[in-house]
């Protein structure tokens, strides 16, 4: 027997006035990350009583990579010209239940520990969760209540005039870059092991991570089959900014920071002041 679920969410609304057809720039990959000594660390952490999980340690990974590896890949695309970011300020999509999504932005993420990663993820998620939103997040509804034959030419204006041209809104409130450098989303809560999340065309984005969920594999280590603990991961890029040696590199840079949970604990901004 069939529910009685809307078939159309503000989500979808959205989705339909924002998405064209399937265009050209997009490519794939994956990568599986062994995590044995990250799950080592965070059930230490937890027992001194710090919350952590592995998303935190992704984050910190990814965003370090980024701005440390990467520096040509943290830009966007706007009227044919390349714009680079100074930071590697990264979104996360938070999972508010009954399939509903939303996100937040982490700014100077490449400064940040996993444990400060993990207090405002918790800080930021308790308020969307009671519905309060901000930037592109808030503007979501009113846009998607707008009548279905003006939705889709209206959210193209706002997208020449907000993200094309760099110009702020006065009504909605968006800022010209709302999605950060890239985005990290976790499909493993979902029994997914990999994905390949659309890249959102307004979100000016190199690549969106997808997490998949945990599991055990053996593996060889010093001639010996171990069972560990591995994280496959899979991304979608856009092949304006990025290739398979630049995919290579932040695939690389992500798994070798991973195995040093212990670093990405650590705050990262002496470092970072030091490169600018």
């Amino acid at each position: 027997m069939r529910d009685n679920k809307p078939l159309t969410t503000s989500w979808r609304r959205l989705a339909i006035a924002t998405y064209a057809a399937p265009k050209d720039s997009r490519i794939y990959g994956t990568f599986d990350v062994d995590v044995t000594e990250v799950l080592k660390y965070i059930e230490a952490q937890r027992k001194a009583g710090n919350r952590l999980t592995i998303t935190h340690f992704m984050a910190a990974a990814l965003a370090r990579t980024l701005y440390e590896d990467l520096p040509d890949v943290n830009c966007f695309v706007r009227r044919g010209h390349v714009v680079a970011r100074r930071d590697a300020n990264l979104f996360i999509t938070i999972n508010v239940g009954g399939g509903g999504m939303t996100g937040m932005i982490l700014k100077r993420c490449q400064e940040l520990s996993a444990l400060e990663i993990g207090k405002l993820i918790l800080s930021k998620s308790k308020e969307k969760r009671a519905g309060i939103e901000e930037g592109a997040f808030a503007a979501r509804d009113k846009i998607a209540n707008i009548p279905w034959p003006f939705r889709r030419p209206i959210f193209l204006f706002i997208k020449w005039w907000i993200f094309d041209m760099g110009l702020p809104f006065p009504f909605l409130k968006i800022p010209p870059d709302p999605f950060g450098s890239i985005m990290l989303t976790n499909i493993g809560t979902f029994g997914l092991q990999y994905g390949f999340p659309a890249l959102f065309p307004i979100g000016r984005l190199p690549c969106v991570i997808a997490m998949g969920a945990l599991t055990k594999k053996p593996v060889v280590i010093d001639n010996e089959i171990q069972i560990r603990d591995i994280l496959p991961v899979g991304g979608t890029f856009d092949h304006r900014i990025m290739d398979g040696y630049q995919g290579g590199v932040l695939a690389s840079g992500t798994i070798r920071r991973l195995q040093h949970p212990e670093e990405l604990d650590q705050p990262n901004r002496q470092k970072s002041e030091a490169e600018k």
